[in-house]
This record gives structure tokens, sequence and C-alpha cells, in this order.
């Protein structure tokens, strides 16, 4: 049961990190620093998660990306910058939540960490950019709470019952690896109209007006 214990904060920490980052490292580090997260010795990596500097930095950069998150195309924007940090920060996460590990085991953990956090964020990251081209700001909004939600809800699970976590988390992985494909081929018609579209713009004689 402890090793499934353990798989399930690796797996969940890993999967959220890679919807929302810093608000993963701020929630778990919050837990931890006022004690609210009672860490066996298997845990005892993620007490750092407390220090804090580590909450200020989280918190900091919570707030920037709360704001930027609901901003159209500005959070494609911060979605790209952030296409290597939260899969690295997913896979970090994870293997603190494995405790120590022989060598061999930890590079295995942290790819599958950071694989995780790499399907999610994609997930994430192709979902805005359909959302994007929708003419209401509303939806950006309504979709960066929802993605909020879902980490403060997502952790709520994995420090109550990490091994329903693993299974929620696992069976959601696995899911979005059947669905991503389909998204692909979605933004790739989508941006193959937007270039039809400017290529069409920037061909028409100056001064025509488009056809109704």
């Amino acid at each position: 049961m402890q090793i499934l214990e353990q798989l399930g904060f690796a797996l969940g920490l890993a999967s959220i990190a890679g919807v929302n980052l810093y608000l993963t490292v701020l929630i778990t580090g919050l837990l931890v620093h006022f004690d609210l997260l009672h860490l066996a010795d298997k845990y005892h990596d993620m007490a750092v998660l407390g220090h804090p500097w580590v909450l200020g930095v989280a918190a900091v950069m919570f707030v920037l990306e709360f704001f930027a998150d609901k901003v159209p195309w500005l959070d494609s924007l911060w979605d790209s910058v952030h296409t290597f940090i939260r899969p690295i920060g997913g896979a970090l996460l994870g293997m603190q939540a494995l405790g120590s590990l022989p060598p061999h085991m930890q590079v295995i953990a942290g790819l599958l960490a950071g694989g995780a956090a790499l399907t999610t964020h994609t997930a994430k990251a192709g979902t805005r950019l359909l959302i994007n081209h929708s003419p209401e700001p509303a939806s950006n909004i309504v979709a960066s709470v929802a993605e909020d939600v879902a980490v403060v809800g997502g952790s709520a699970l994995i420090f109550s019952h990490p091994v329903v976590a693993l299974v929620v988390f696992s069976a959601l992985l696995l899911v979005l690896w059947l669905l991503l494909p389909k998204v692909f081929r979605l933004l790739g018609r989508t941006f193959q109209m937007i270039r039809e579209k400017w290529r069409s713009l920037r061909h028409r004689p100056i001064g025509a007006t488009p056809a109704s």
C-alpha cells in the first residue's frame, strides 16, 4: 500500500503541475509549512516546498499566471513559455514525492512524471488555443478559473486519498492520450484556415472590400 500511496502522490502532483505548476507548489508548500500535511519519513524531501522563499516565489508567479491566464492569446504565449518549465517542475515534484530511490529508478520516475506533466500541459495549451478563436473573452476566464479549481480539487484528492488519486489520474492521462491526436488535428485545420485568410487579405488589392 505504501508504494501505491507514493505513486499516487507522484503521479497526481506531476499531472496537476502540468496545468498550474505554481499553484501546485503553493498549495503543497502551505500545507507543509503550517504542518497541515504531516510528512512521513518517505516524504521528507517534500519539506523543502514549505520554505518561505519557495512559498514567496510560488505565490508571486501564481499571481502573474492568474492574470495572464485570463487574457486571450496572452494565455497561449504564457503556455508556450512554460512548455519546458511545467514538465520539468512536474518531474521534480514527482521525484520528491517518491522519496529516496536508486539512481536508475530516479531517472525512470523523473521521465514518467515529466511525461504526465507534459501531457496535461499539452491538453491545457491546446484547449486554450481553440478557445482563443472565440470572439468573446469570457470563455478564457471561465476556462482559467475551472483549471484553478481543478488543481485545488486535485490537490485535496491527492493528499487525502493518494491511492484513489493514482487511479483517477491514471485514467485521466489515458483519456488525454486518446484525445490529444484529435485536438492536434483540429488545431492543424484551424491554423490552416488562419493562414488561408491571412494570405487572401495580403493579396487583396488596396481599397478593395471583402466579398459579402
